[in-house]
């Protein structure tokens, strides 16, 4: 059985955090923000570490009704291919990485794109969270064809 699925994000644009570190605030107000929105089957929010800024940023998908917060960015995503594998949430994510990243290998029609960043993603409802005491996260490894 496979435990690594690929996922297409599509060009898009995203409202941005921009930079920051839970507990300045920034990423809470974020949080905050686009919680409001209602839940969608498909994820919208996507959470990366931009390791040149030493902090993270979170995306959400933009749609031109939005009201969007003076201190968040819109940008635009350029989008394609991840594999995506699933874990606990603040834990070592290396077990994870490391599945997506034999999955890769084996499958010899895909490589790594490390032109963009890998991404993270909690798909967990809260009352499950709630229910099992943790969140899992779905780890996005971008990909292409070769």
């Amino acid at each position: 059985m496979e435990c690594v699925r690929i996922y297409e994000i599509p060009a898009c644009k995203m409202v941005s955090s921009q930079c920051g570190m839970f507990g300045d605030g920034k990423l809470e107000r974020f949080d905050e923000w686009f919680s409001a929105f209602p839940k969608t089957i498909s994820p919208r929010d996507f959470l990366w570490y931009d390791s040149e800024r030493g902090g993270f940023v979170w995306y959400y998908m933009y749609s031109e009704d939005m009201k969007v917060p003076e201190d968040f960015d819109i940008i635009d995503f350029l989008g394609g291919l991840y594999a995506v594998a699933t874990d606990i949430d603040g834990q070592d994510n290396k077990d994870a990485i490391n599945n997506i990243k034999e999955f890769i290998k084996e499958k010899g029609c895909f490589e790594e794109d490390t032109s963009r960043a890998q991404l993270g993603n909690i798909p967990t409802p809260p009352s499950v969270g709630k229910a099992m005491g943790y969140n899992q996260m779905d780890y996005y490894v971008p990909i292409r064809i070769i």
